[in-house]
């Protein structure tokens, strides 16, 4: 009975699309506009290249269907939708990483409701997929809007790559919390070294987290920890911004860290030698530590232990993710027939493993597989088929937010290849021994499943406040600094988080969070 209804299903959904692709082809071609990230990476086109012309080849056409891939900067991402929606040209699929806002898109109107039949029909294999998060984290007041990405557990290739010979050359052991890092700063000071690679504090905010102590009080959590608001009034938030005053009053950052805007300038301060320290996801095509050795060819890199990032006292809290990658919506002026060709779109990914081609490139071009049938990469591999420098991150994210091989063992071998340049692994490795570690004291923050009105109404002047806010504290003398903090503190309440404040307050105690 099972093999038959399953067999039914299959049949109806191929009768849907043939119906629907006929049409198609018979009349209009539809265009689905699909967001991908434009990181800046040189020599690459990020809406025309191989992987769009392969989608569009062998998805696109045979289905009458035009996959536009709309440009969105990573560093410009919400002001980027913003001017898009309010030129009507966004993308069909309105995605970002953080609940709050995604939240924030569907406040303003631009995401429509889910129709969870339309997504089971045309999507059956991604509805699967995705089901059990919509259900537990895609709902507001009762309504369906989003739905979610994988999340393997893999997050490992975020790190903070820091320069080992430095730390030969003054004699020290890699530090373990904040008070050591100082100390081995000052050493690299005293030595004509570089300082810690520091920018400026914007969009998503984590900064305090290795400053909250274990275990947290859940209400000061669910109240202060915010992505897309800094939490500058918090115990923690206090401890993070003393430790960069006296960081910056003793010369061990940069003393314009706040012209550093952007992940390209820490990069710069990396690579000509005037940091010790640059934090990114790793992958196997970066050319960071390439690019580094070319400058400084007896430079060493190691991973710093992320617990020298946060306070003595704070059990290297960090924070988790929540088990989903990709946060997505549909637009709200997409309609019937181009909500059905980007189901189809997604669903098509899943079959016949489209999804690992955009993943790994061509099987004898850009990988061979291993014993283990795991894609290895070929090395310094420059036909047409080259991938994007993150391994074409940015096209597959919609899928999942990274690579699974069958089982948690395979995806660690596969990911030691994926996340580092070869002769690299073991700086993935112990990024993983960190990770697995830290995995105990980590804690999301809260995910609040309402509307918060105050938040909505007071972030963008927040987030611009907060900039100068946060920069005055740290460049204050050190013997100004509480007052400075405190000052800073009540202004940063009067102009709208002391209403955010209590909105949430309102919220917890109704329990519209998780």
């Amino acid at each position: 009975m099972k093999k038959l209804l399953a067999l039914v299903l299959a049949l109806a959904m191929m009768m849907g699309l043939m119906s629907f692709t006929v049409a198609a082809t018979a009349e209009n071609t539809v265009t689905i506009k699909i967001p991908v990230y434009d990181r800046g990476f040189e020599g690459w086109k990020v809406t025309d290249n191989f992987y769009t012309q392969w989608v569009q080849k062998t998805f696109g056409d045979p289905n009458g269907i035009n996959v536009q891939y709309i440009a969105i900067g990573r560093s410009t991402e919400v002001q980027d939708y913003s001017q898009m929606l309010a030129a009507g040209n966004a993308p069909d699929i309105i995605f970002h990483y953080d609940m709050p806002q995604a939240v924030a898109y569907l406040n303003e109107g631009a995401i429509q409701a889910l129709d969870l039949e339309e997504m089971k029909t045309y999507a059956p294999t991604y509805y699967a997929m995705t089901a059990s998060m919509m259900d537990e984290y895609g709902y507001m007041d009762g309504t369906p809007y989003f739905f979610f990405a994988q999340r393997p557990n893999a997050g490992y290739n975020w790190l903070t790559l820091i320069r080992q010979d430095w730390l030969d050359q003054v004699g020290a052991a890699t530090p373990t919390n904040i008070d050591e890092l100082n100390a081995v700063l000052m050493q690299w000071k005293e030595a004509g070294l570089g300082v810690l690679n520091t920018q400026l504090l914007k969009d998503n905010f984590t900064y305090s987290y290795g400053f909250w102590t274990y275990p947290v009080d859940a209400t000061e959590h669910a109240l202060y920890l915010d992505l897309g608001i800094a939490d500058l009034t918090s115990a923690a938030s206090r401890k993070y911004l003393k430790n960069l005053n006296y960081e910056y009053n003793n010369g061990l950052i940069n003393s314009e860290f706040y012209l550093n805007t952007d992940t390209n300038a820490s990069l710069a301060n990396f690579l000509d030698g005037s940091a010790g320290t640059y934090s990114f996801y790793m992958t196997s095509g970066t050319t960071v530590i390439s690019s580094l050795l070319a400058n400084f060819p007896d430079a060493k890199v190691s991973v710093l232990d992320p617990a020298a990032l946060a306070a003595t006292d704070s059990s290297h809290y960090g924070r988790k993710y929540y088990p989903f990658g990709m946060i997505m919506g549909i637009n709200a002026t997409a309609n019937e027939e181009t909500r059905i060709a980007l189901w189809t779109y997604l669903e098509w990914m899943l079959q016949d493993n489209h999804l690992s081609t955009l993943e790994n490139g061509v099987e004898g071009e850009n990988y061979t597989l291993d014993e283990n049938g795991l894609p290895t990469a070929v090395a310094d591999y420059t036909g047409e088929a080259v991938r994007s420098n993150n391994n074409n991150k940015d096209y597959w994210c919609l899928w999942e937010e990274a690579a699974r091989y069958g089982s948690d063992d395979l995806n660690y071998k596969a990911n030691l290849r994926n996340y580092a340049p070869a002769g690299y692994e073991d700086l993935i490795a112990n990024s993983y021994e960190y990770f697995v570690r830290d995995q105990a004291f980590a804690q999301t923050e809260a995910l609040w499943t309402t509307n918060i009105a105050s938040r909505s109404e007071y972030k963008a002047d927040l987030n611009t406040l907060f900039q100068e806010l946060y920069v005055k504290c740290a460049m204050a003398a050190e013997a100004d600094f509480d007052a400075t903090y405190a000052e800073a503190g009540q202004e940063y309440l009067d102009a709208g988080y002391q209403a955010i404040l209590d909105e949430k307050t309102q919220l917890i105690e109704q329990g519209l969070y998780r």
